[in-house]
């Protein structure tokens, strides 16, 4: 019965994406995170504050997931499966962002506006001055960052730590994309969340670059990984994305502008060459056989090992 609801809820979101007619958990937690930084995110102390909204709302999530799975547990055993099912389906991410990967190529291939318009839905840098290149690149490095936070990461957590940890840890992946930035503004109220987002993904976003290696059948990336995965501003975000320049032999990275501010970032890789519509084809094949088997990595996992939570 554990493996059940992750087969369908993944079947759902493979065939689904995220609806826009149904109402998702993440809207309401950013609407909590909107509304703290707004009340708290003024005067002294703005560290501090930050780091008791990251932790309380992510506990909260956490106790109120847990509660409901148990009390749903007790009173019926179908009903229990159902609300896993539907928890598994609402953290996982990744049809979305495939579909919308390749509109955006579809969309430069079109005209330039239209692809800056179409990438600017995905990322959260300045879209406005991007060339043809850049948005694709833009795309790809979204792609792999999303492989490992809107997958692998949540299915890794839900291992660990059944359906409450794995709501949890999108509680935390929604603060550190909505706070978590360097910016004047966020700098010390998003501190904490950011430092909290770092040590939830940091054996997600190595595996996931494992994964994506593996899914290549050139093992031999490794090496490329091991040498560019750091250099990045995040101590994460760099391997999944060395993985797949890897597999592309091209170069992510890079300067970028987000909010009005120019954020300096290392180059992943050397090749600065034209990317294509087949490399966004190649680039979500490698995404879905990486997907498949972390489904069966924890499929199997949660067979033979029921997390606590779970």
């Amino acid at each position: 019965m554990c493996v059940l609801p992750l087969l369908i809820g993944w079947l759902l979101d493979w065939l689904l994406g995220d609806p826009l007619w149904l109402p998702h958990p993440v809207v309401g937690f950013g609407k909590a995170i909107a509304f703290a930084d707004k009340k708290l995110n003024l005067g002294s102390h703005r560290k501090m504050k930050g780091g008791i909204v990251a932790i309380v709302l992510t506990a909260s999530v956490f106790a109120v997931t847990f509660t409901l799975h148990l009390l749903i547990g007790n009173w019926n055993v179908i009903a229990a499966i159902a609300f896993q099912t539907i928890i598994i389906f609402y953290c996982l991410a990744g049809t979305t962002l495939v579909r919308e990967v390749r509109e955006v190529f579809y969309a430069v291939d079109r005209s330039l506006d239209e692809g800056r318009r179409q990438v600017g839905r995905i990322v959260g840098r300045d879209t406005s001055e991007l060339s043809a290149q850049e948005i694709r690149t833009a795309a790809l490095e979204t792609l792999a960052e999303n492989l490992s936070d809107g997958v692998i990461a949540p299915l890794f957590w839900l291992a660990v730590g059944g359906v409450p940890a794995m709501l949890a840890y999108k509680m935390v992946n929604t603060l550190d994309s909505m706070i978590g930035y360097k910016t004047d503004r966020h700098r010390e109220f998003g501190c904490v969340a950011a430092h909290i987002d770092d040590v939830v993904n940091f054996i997600p976003a190595r595996l996931t670059a494992l994964l994506m290696v593996v899914a290549s059948g050139r093992v031999k990336l490794l090496s490329f990984v091991a040498r560019y995965g750091h250099c990045h501003a995040s101590p994460n975000s760099g391997y999944p994305e060395a993985a797949l320049a890897g597999i592309l032999n091209c170069r992510f990275g890079g300067p970028h502008f987000y909010f009005g501010q120019l954020f300096p970032k290392p180059y992943i890789g050397t090749n600065d060459r034209c990317l294509t519509t087949d490399d966004m084809k190649k680039s979500l094949l490698i995404n879905r056989i990486s997907e498949i088997i972390m489904i069966v990595i924890v499929g199997v996992t949660t067979f033979f090992y029921h997390p606590f939570f779970l």
